[in-house]
Formats: C-alpha cells, structure tokens, sequence
C-alpha cells in the first residue's frame, strides 16, 4: 500500500496537470511580464523537475482554500530542493476563485514560459508566482525590476501628480508595512483635482519583516518618478513589493475596507497648540520650545480670502492650495489651506509651524499664524507679490524679468539661507525640498525660501541619517538620499547646485529625462564646461545683461554641487565663500552620472522585453536594470 501522504501528493500532481490541460474561467486575468533566470537550467524528467511540479501543485492547491499568500518548499535533498510561492493582490482576495484563477494560470504558464529553468517568475496583475532552487523566504529581493507606465497624454501638472503620488504611496508603504495583520498590503486615493481622483496601491510578500517591506516599498517608490514622471499612471514591480498609482481606480475599492486615517483626530486649537510648545527632541536631547503664535478665527480667514475663492488661488501643491487674502486692516497674507484628504498631517503642520516660528532669516519666508478648526487646517503667511522663481524662471514671456544681476542675486539670497538653516540658525535644519518653486519673491524680488513641511531637524554634531522617509521633489533629489534614504546637508547641497543650474539656464532639470538618452541638466552643463563652452548653457532671455566670468563660476560651483559622492560636495559655507570671491580659485568638479538611464532603462539589456498595450490596462512596459 501506498503510504497517504504519497497518495495526496500524487493526488495533487495530477490535478494540477489536468488543470494544465484545461484551465477555465482566465479570461479576465491580466498577464504582465515573466523572468526566467538565465544559466539555471534542469534536467527534464530529473528529480528536480518532479519536485517542481509538486511545488505547483502545492501552491495551486492552496489558493483554492481562500489563501492570498503562500510559500513552501518540495524536495527532501537541499541540492533538488524547490522552493516557491504566490502572493494575491490584497483587494481580490475577497472575490471567490480570481486568486485561485491568477495563481492556477501562473503555474501553468511559468512551466510554458520558462521550461527547464530553475528560478523563474511571472506577474499578473491580479497575483504573482515565483519558484527558484535557491531558498529566497524572507529576503528582500528588488532584481529583476519591472516599469509599466500609462501611455495617456501627460498631465498638464506633471510635477505635482509626481508629488503627490510619491508622498502619498510613502504614507501608505508605513501603514502596510506596519499592519498588524501582517498583510503588507494598503490603498489610498487622494483628490488630485476637483475631477479626478489620485488611486494608490503597495503591497510586499507577507514573508517580509516590518523593516525589509518598508526598505523595498521605500526602493520601490523611490524609482517610481525615474520611469512615469509625468504620466497619468505608473507601476514598479520588484520580486519582494511592488507599487502603483493611477488617475483610476484599478483596483476594486467596494472590496476594501475604510482606510485608517492619516491625521490625528479629535484634537481642539488649545490641545494643539500645547503639543506645539513640547520640547523638539533632536537625538542630542531637547531644544527649548516657546512657540508664540498668533492664532486666527476661521471666520477670519474666510473673510480674508473671499471663501477661498478661485479669484485669490496663487498655486497649488501636494498639500493643498495656497490663497491670497487681505486682513480687514489692509494686510495682505497668503494662506496655505491643506487639503482634508492632504499628505501632510498634524505632524508635518507641527514641524512647520515650530520651525518657521523659530527660525528667522531674511532669506526665509515670515509666518504670521495659524487657524486650525475642525477639518481646516490653514497656515498664514508675509504675501509674496511676485509669487514664487519658478513662475518666472520657466516661462518663456516672463523669464526676460530676471536679468543676470537679479538672478545671480536671487541665487546668493538662497546660499544665504541655506547656510543659516545648516551651520548658523540655533536648530541644525535639512531642508529635504529646495526646488524653484519653493522659493517665493518679494517686492523686491528677494528670494525667501518656503515649505517647511517636510524639513529634518539634525542634532548640532550629527552629520547624516539614514531616513526610512523619503520625501522631496523629482529631479532635485540628491542619489544618495533618492535610492538609500541617506539624508545630510549635502542632500541640501546637491538641491541648490540642481536649482543653480536651472536659474542659469532657464530650464528645468526634469524636462531633460525626456530626451532620447535620459541626459540630465547636470550631464549636459557638464559637457559644454568640460568643452570650454558653458556660456552656451545660459538662458538666451538674458541677453547682454550677463557677465562671462560671474556665469562661468556659477556653473562651475552647480557642478562641484551636484557631484555625485556627497563627500566630494562643498558645504554652504564653502559655496556662499565661492560666490562671494573674485580671486578663489574653486576645486575641478567631478563629472555627474547619475540619470535617469541608469536607473529604468537600459536599452540594450531590455531588447527581449515584450512591450505592449491592452484595453485593460492602457500602459506601456520596460525593465529596470539594478
């Protein structure tokens, strides 16, 4: 007699193969992409071939009892031993047999796609699979990598979609990676204008730690503005996690239950404004606090403001809407209303408000009050009349405004306040979002850096962190920090040499990775230096207003800031000195090369990869080399 548990193996086996004969009811699941792994290959019919179909059928087996994560092992020889998984999308589980339908074709096409490999896996976008001879359980695994993009025009605001996109799957990589029921699965969906709807989604293998899934969602999220910045949709699919956002919801939002909120709740003005005045903890103890700030009645603001009425908008961000507002005194403030569905909760507000209430500098915006009531969080500010650089610095009517003696101006103000934020202010300040936009002009078209929302406080000795939060904007973050999460001041440093730049050039750093081959701002001033031909990076609207040299040297100091080891970056200090010296003779930079080629693309390595488009799904797909 056979004993049983061969019986039910051998039961197993031959189910599964029937189901490889005949697999109904598959219509409707989405293949992606597989990867078979080269130099690995079986011997059919061989031991390990019998314990990989046992493993299939294992796994097919148990997605048909409700599961939507699954890994084993078949084989009792370590040298022939299969190990494998599956991992369901978190919002079909529900929804009796696609999981079971996603994983059952998986096993099936995976043995067609990749026959007589010994590491191999297959996406869908309902489910993945994956088997290998090689135990990978509980390791984050970001190679291969995965792009697919929605090939719809781009959006008219394509750096705030970014934005906003990035921040919000961040929040939600924390509230997965932390779920207690270990499903390391989260959705969000955000207003990205008053028609249309940001939809969310992250998800990691369920073998992951709370440590290992926030690393690869981190990764993940990180990579994402590199391959779809500008596109309505994007997704970046590793082995261990993957991430994805989308101007529709693509996946079933009935299925989920209500998201935990983002923001504290339940809190009033006077509870809030203790919090304020607790003591900022730095990691070398505590700064004294004394926040004394005036607070407005919302009745107040909405006065001001007109109802925030669109006539007053002066922009829009990731948080929310700035508006224009005039006191009934005549003073005129501006008014960052946060959105209630906002990425930036009651923490970022706290961190806002404490340090721009305590930091005061010529060159950094001024903080009038706050009005928080119910759901309205407002935080108001000195008006800026002339708006914010980027305004004028990208518009091709309006960049004639800003001569070379106004920007080169423009760009010492900033040194300036950068250098109080890092070595003179009493806290020691990582910016983490220097970008055109977030430098406001007054009257006089004096720069005063804004946006606090995201800064970092670092202790008076602490030299740089390794940040489980990556915040920022695209096409200002330094490498370092995008990819590792190591944040310094050199992270800072690397901003104002990207902002240099385009203040030089009058172009934006992310319209370059649109070229054919992904060339960045930094790469391409770096090419006409090195060729004795930088003059020629200069924005032709400053006509005969230039000096030659002054130009020269300013592009050499954005490149010694932008090199690509922060070691090799000067400090603030060193570049106010720079820009302030007529006789110093600066250091040789190194030349950039980080881009945007080496982190999604690879045209060369990806010529098997299959592209193509569905109705279903609207995207356009490519591997990312690692």
């Amino acid at each position: 007699m056979f004993p049983f548990n061969l019986i039910v193996t051998l039961g197993l086996i031959l189910s599964f193969m029937l189901n490889l004969l005949n697999l109904p009811g598959v219509a409707g699941i989405v293949w992606l992409y597989r990867y078979c792994k080269n130099g690995t290959s079986f011997t059919p019919s061989g031991i390990y071939q019998q314990n990989l179909n046992s493993l299939l059928a294992f796994l097919s087996s148990n997605a048909t009892q409700g599961k939507d994560f699954y890994y084993t092992t078949a084989g009792e020889d370590p040298s022939d031993t299969a190990y494998g998984l599956f991992l369901c999308r978190g919002d079909i589980v529900p929804l009796k047999g696609v999981c079971q339908e996603c994983v059952s074709a998986a096993a099936k096409a995976i043995v067609q796609d990749c026959p007589k490999k010994k590491a191999s896996i297959i996406w869908y976008d309902e489910c993945m699979l994956r088997y290998s001879n090689e135990s990978f359980f509980s390791q984050v695994e970001e190679d291969p990598s995965y792009a697919k993009w929605n090939p719809g025009p781009p959006v008219n605001e394509s750096e705030r979609l970014t934005e906003l996109a990035t921040t919000t799957m961040r929040d939600v990589a924390t509230r997965a990676a932390n779920d207690r029921s270990g499903k390391r699965f989260g959705t969000e969906q955000v207003n990205f204008t008053s028609s249309q709807t940001l939809y969310t989604l992250v998800q990691c293998t369920q073998d992951l730690s709370v440590a290992d899934c926030s690393k690869c969602l981190r990764e993940a999220i990180g990579a994402l503005p590199y391959c779809c910045y500008g596109r309505r949709g994007g997704r970046i699919i590793f082995p261990s996690c993957n991430a994805r956002y989308e101007l529709y919801p693509f996946y079933r939002v009935e299925n989920l239950q209500s998201p935990t909120p983002k923001t504290e709740k339940g809190k009033d003005l006077p509870e809030l404004l203790q919090d304020l005045t607790s003591p900022v903890t730095t990691g070398e103890g505590n700064l004294p606090n004394s926040v004394e700030l005036p607070v407005l009645d919302l009745t107040t603001v909405r006065e001001a403001t007109d109802n925030f009425s669109d006539s007053n908008k002066l922009g829009r961000g990731g948080f929310g809407t700035v508006y224009k507002g005039v006191l009934s005194e005549g003073k005129e403030i501006a008014v960052k209303r946060l959105s209630k569905k906002s990425c930036q909760g009651l923490v970022e507000l706290k961190n806002e408000i404490i340090l721009i209430a305590k930091l005061q500098h010529r060159n950094l915006v001024r903080l009038l009050g706050c009005s928080i009531e119910g759901d309205e969080k407002l935080l108001i500010y000195e008006f800026m009349p002339n708006k914010s650089l980027d305004f004028f610095l990208f518009d091709s009517s309006k960049g004639g405004q800003l001569d070379w003696p106004r920007r080169l101006s423009i760009i010492n103000g900033i040194a300036r306040g950068l250098l109080y934020l890092h070595e003179d202010s009493r806290l020691k300040v990582i910016h983490r979002d220097l970008k055109a936009a977030n430098i406001l002009l007054d009257h006089e078209m004096n720069p005063k850096i804004s946006d606090f929302g995201m800064a970092r406080i670092f202790g008076v000795n602490q030299t740089e962190a390794n940040t489980k939060r990556v915040v920022g904007t695209y096409g200002y973050m330094a490498p370092e920090y995008a990819m590792q999460g190591m944040l310094s001041i050199k992270s800072d440093v690397f901003s104002f040499g990207i902002l240099l730049l385009e203040i030089i050039s009058g172009k934006r750093n992310s319209r370059f990775y649109f070229s054919e081959d992904g060339e960045t701002l930094p790469t391409f001033a770096w090419n006409l230096w090195s060729k004795n031909q930088g003059i020629e990076l200069m924005d032709p609207l400053l006509g005969n207003s230039f000096v030659g040299d002054e130009v020269l040297k300013c592009i050499q100091i954005g490149l010694l800031c932008v090199q690509d080891d922060p070691s090799d970056r000067p400090t603030m200090s060193l570049v106010v000195l720079m820009l302030g010296s007529e006789t110093m003779t600066l250091p040789q930079p190194k030349k950039h090369t980080f881009s945007v080629q080496r982190v999604v693309v690879n045209k060369e390595s990806s010529s098997n990869c299959e592209e193509f488009s569905s109705i279903n799904e609207m995207t356009i797909s490519d591997v990312l080399p690692r």
